[in-house]
């Protein structure tokens, strides 16, 4: 009777839960204590009223340890649902959690011990009493109990002032923590990811069993990566040397991203332990004589970071890594080379020549490449200013400001230029500045952070490494109202209920996409006309409306389109495009996949008359693709500007072109809903009122089949999302009826009726419009929406 979550029902179910709760039978009372936390769910009022929680409260001193479990696991659910203290543990209460907990089944254990976390101690002796009940828990055969139990004694080690005491239960918590890892890959995972949390709080508890965190080679791949992360945490001068050599086993493996999580994590324990340094770097430079690229880029990287923490301390090496230059292909490997060539540019004899080899590909470097080039050339220019960096110096410069449109760079080199022209001296006082020296970054949290996290212990927030609030939402619904009027029940013959949610829902949600895009806003008034421009390809299946040419491109990403032309059609060319609604503005959705064996540039697009005289209000940004490459954008479009005429249909002609291929031609569908404006939502009398008002000839009836309405909620939900907005609710038979409205520009309004049976497929859809003609595109609209 909890399960069925109608607020009627709440009146029949109070007295018999009542003489549950009080029943001779411990399973009986088991279950009714669960059936309060579901009836408080439903209306947390009426559980006060009647005294639900004072009979729970009772509950915890019950003869029973299951009953006491229960009742404990949903005070606790209440209470994180409710913002007043509900379930306060007592030292009274306490005794009867610590005595019930020896005889629980393992999941009645987890419940008790959870809330037992959320109890701090008196004083130091309540600690220690509490740790020594708890502390059998960890030869536990079930993880979760293992786990909450280790919450607890980490909790209540921070008021134990015994330094005797603390040590103990750190020898204590080592071994049913080593005994995860011998689990499953999953259940090992989950222990790694709270060992984490537990060694950066207290690194001694597992000081001496570093062994076990030695990966396997049949381990998972996401199990590795948690070991190596806690190696480098436990780290230290005694064992260093078996880690090293289980890092350096692990860069000759197969799997590329474990190798250089590997290398990585030598570099790491280089910077972390100033002793043994010199012992890291020479694992590195001996997996550099391997010769395999990813490592000896991934090497050069991490030499990199150990020359910003021990500045002058091991540039002996920088000979060796000059070896390696003509391998580099990767950016940030090409990026750290050339950092070390410009900072010791004074010892490297040759080091000009080093860089002019980068400079002969300055345009076609990434950003990344460029900004450390422009950087290390005026720093040698600086340290060396004779002739050769001289010219190199005024080649950069100008590539950086003239040649690129990256403003990074172009700004850095103004900057630069600026300096060096002015004031010599003060551009050495800038570049060449004594840097801050990098630190160890093994313990990445912040100490409060931290704490927190200790206290969710096997819970998400452990996995997750994120405090429960930002992940998890608890939202109460607000109790429903009681059933209105809609309209005068003699006549209309309905009533309804106020849907929760709804009015809350964005407007401006899209349709078919989530991501986040800055748009332009549209003035108001009449939708802005797409500036002139000459017609680049003709005049193209008819189409008026010029194309407009390639600009900066904008970065866009949401779920998949729909192939419009397929590769096969277009060439190796595959292009996916919908239109969708943001903000009050409709944009053309569109993605280009490069799958020739050239590059591709000089993207163009035209569309033809159509029903809404849809055109682009902007130019179409995309970028020269690559051979395997693709580009998303979206396009700006307004509305009556090239309306063809005739009846209206939902066709979109569009044609495509670039600088390497014919002009390609496919077909879109114009969805309805697109056009369906954010203020469309009409008040209840309104509603009736225009109902009414419109003729029964304007009314149109039509079934979907194919459609299943399996939740009401959800379906009121993505209905607002395209801007049909709910404005009542009412029950036929087993039948839920919706009415809502929508609103196409220039005033048009759709009155809708929805009716359906949840869970059951077949929908019927009503509306009553005054535009008639309409009314096919809406239906085929409304049919996709509610599929």
């Amino acid at each position: 009777m909890g399960c069925i979550r109608v607020d009627k029902i709440t009146e029949y179910l109070c007295d018999p839960l009542q003489r549950c709760l009080k029943d001779d039978d411990p399973y009986v009372r088991k279950t009714a204590a669960i059936c309060v936390a579901k009836l408080y769910d439903i209306n947390a009022e009426l559980v006060e009223d009647r005294g639900f929680l004072e009979a729970l409260k009772d509950l915890i001193s019950d003869n029973n340890p299951m009953v006491v479990a229960n009742a404990v696991a949903a005070l606790a659910e209440i209470q994180d649902s409710s913002v007043r203290p509900i379930f306060e543990i007592t030292s009274h209460t306490l005794s009867k959690l610590l005595t019930a907990l020896n005889e629980c089944t393992e999941w009645g254990q987890v419940f008790i011990l959870d809330s037992l976390s959320r109890y701090k101690a008196a004083d130091a002796r309540e600690a220690e009493n509490i740790v020594e009940r708890v502390t059998p828990r960890l030869q536990h055969a079930n993880c979760a109990v293992v786990l909450s139990a280790v919450k607890i004694i980490l909790l209540q080690m921070e008021l134990i002032t015994s330094t005797d005491v603390v040590r103990n239960l750190c020898k204590k918590m080592a071994p049913p923590l080593v005994t995860l890892l011998s689990a499953e890959p999953e259940i090992q995972y989950v222990a790694l990811r709270n060992i984490n949390l537990i060694v950066q709080k207290r690194p001694t508890i597992l000081a001496h069993e570093i062994k076990v965190f030695f990966c396997k080679y049949n381990d998972p791949i996401y199990v590795k990566m948690e070991k190596l992360e806690i190696m480098i945490k436990l780290a230290s001068d005694r064992n260093i040397d078996q880690v090293l050599l289980e890092f350096k086993e692990y860069a000759t493996e197969v799997d590329v991203d474990f190798v250089r999580k590997a290398v990585r994590a030598i570099g790491r324990c280089a910077i972390k332990l100033e002793r043994a340094a010199e012992r890291c770097i020479s694992v590195l430079l001996e997996l550099i004589k391997i010769k395999v690229n990813y490592v000896v880029q991934e090497a050069i990287i991490v030499i990199k970071d150990i020359f910003r923490r021990y500045p002058n301390t091991y540039e002996s090496i920088i000979a060796t890594l000059c070896e390696s230059l003509d391998t580099l292909d990767e950016p940030e490997a090409k990026a750290s080379m050339i950092w070390i060539i410009g900072e010791y540019a004074e010892r490297i004899d040759n080091a000009d020549e080093l860089l002019e080899s980068f400079l002969e590909t300055f345009p076609e470097e990434p950003a990344l490449v460029q900004l450390q080039l422009l950087t290390a050339t005026v720093k040698l220019f600086l340290k060396k200013p004779t002739e050769g960096p001289q010219q190199m110096i005024q080649a950069v410069l100008n590539n950086a400001t003239v040649e690129t449109d990256n403003p990074d760079l172009r700004d850095r080199a103004y900057i630069y230029w600026r300096l060096l022209s002015t004031d010599p001296e003060a551009a050495k006082d800038v570049v060449l500045a004594e840097k801050p020296v990098i630190s160890d970054d093994s313990n990445q949290l912040d100490s409060s952070l931290l704490d927190e996290l200790l206290a969710n212990i096997s819970t998400l927030s452990s996995v997750y490494h994120k405090p429960p609030e930002s992940f998890v939402s608890r939202v109460k619904a607000a109790p429903r109202a009681d059933d209105e009027e809609f309209a005068d029940t003699a006549e209309t013959g309905y009533s309804e209920s106020p849907s929760q949610g709804v009015d809350g829902a964005s407007p401006s949600s899209s349709v078919g996409t989530s991501s986040n895009v800055p748009v332009k806003q549209p003035a108001a008034g009449s939708p802005p006309a797409p500036a002139a421009m000459p017609d680049l390809l003709g005049d193209l299946m008819g189409m008026d409306n010029a194309i407009v040419p390639v600009d900066e491109p904008a970065a866009t990403s949401g779920p998949p389109l729909p192939v419009l032309l397929p590769s096969t059609t277009g060439q190796g060319l595959q292009i996916s495009a919908q239109l969708t609604r943001r903000d009050g503005q409709i944009y053309y959705d569109i993605s280009f996949e490069n799958g020739t064996q050239g590059v591709l540039d000089g993207f163009m697009i035209q569309f033809n008359k159509n029903t809404f005289g849809l055109a682009a209000g902007e130019a179409l940004k995309v970028p020269p693709l690559q051979p395997g490459a693709s580009a998303r954008t979206l396009l700006q479009m307004v509305p009556f500007q090239n309306i063809s005429p005739g009846a209206p249909n939902s066709l979109l002609q569009v044609a495509v072109k670039n600088n390497q291929q014919p002009v390609w031609y496919f077909n879109d569908k114009i969805p309805l809903h697109v056009f369906f404006v954010e203020d469309g939502k009409m008040e209840r009398a309104s509603f009736l009122e225009a109902w009414k008002s419109l003729p029964d000839d304007h009314e149109f009836t039509k079934e979907f089949p194919a459609s299943v309405i399996s939740s009401v909620d959800a379906t009121v939900e993505r209905l607002a999302a395209a801007n049909v907005f709910f404005i009542a609710k009412r029950k036929n038979a087993n039948m839920d009826v919706l009415y809502l409205s929508a609103k196409m520009p220039r005033g048009i309004p759709f009155l809708i009726e929805i009716t359906a049976v949840v869970g059951v497929p077949g929908v019927k859809c009503a509306v009553k419009t005054p535009n008639k003609e309409m009314v096919p595109l809406f239906f085929e609209a409304m049919e996709a929406l509610t599929k």
